[in-house]
């Protein structure tokens, strides 16, 4: 790999990563509504989720859904379904002062299987394996899910510290209400490119 195909590489981890999607919002909600430290494990599991994620549709999951075009269809139904689930979740997440009782957020295992369902990761993956590795091997593809994995890690944290910034303008339980319900509406809006596929 040349320096100049790593930094192509690179940038498209950062932008992919960083730009809005499912993973991000749901950082961000999760970080206003449990903090930085208990949002830890759900970004470890994004990172590592999507490392894996990679390596397999790269290895061998895009030939699947060649042959069988009817899998990645199946997928793409589990993964609407599943974000509509997760957006009514986070709409309808209990007041700060109550998460200790009441609330948990998303764990590392989670969030790692949540990339499988992830429709932006499916994109972001099959584009950099498309556009980056080609016909580069294994040991490319193994680079570019290294890349991926230690770009995407500070890009996401940077959506759970806006997420706990905001936290001290959400103490009140009906901004703390508007923000979730914003989220879970974004959330479902992210969903747009997925749902014009079907069309």
């Amino acid at each position: 790999m040349t320096l100049d195909t790593f930094a192509a590489l690179a940038l498209f981890a950062f932008v992919s990563s960083a730009t809005p999607g499912p993973n991000n919002l749901m950082l961000m909600a999760s970080g206003a509504n449990f903090g930085f430290r208990r949002t830890v494990p759900h970004m470890l599991g994004i990172s590592v989720g999507f490392l894996v994620l990679m390596l397999g549709a790269g290895i061998g999951l895009v030939q699947i859904f060649d042959r069988f075009p009817v899998v990645y269809t199946l997928l793409l139904v589990a993964s609407v379904a599943y974000l509509l689930w997760l957006a009514w979740k986070i709409a309808n997440a209990v007041p700060a002062q109550a998460q200790a009782a009441r609330g948990n957020p998303m764990t590392f295992l989670q969030a790692a299987a949540f990339q499988w369902v992830n429709p932006k990761a499916w994109t972001m993956a099959l584009t950099a394996i498309t556009v980056h590795v080609a016909d580069g091997g294994t040991a490319m593809l193994a680079l570019a899910a290294l890349v991926f994995a230690l770009v995407n890690l500070p890009s996401v944290s940077m959506w759970t510290v806006m997420g706990q910034q905001m936290a001290r303008f959400l103490t009140n339980p009906v901004r703390l209400r508007l923000f979730n319900w914003s989220m879970a509406a974004l959330l479902v809006v992210s969903l747009y490119p997925v749902l014009k596929g079907f069309q």
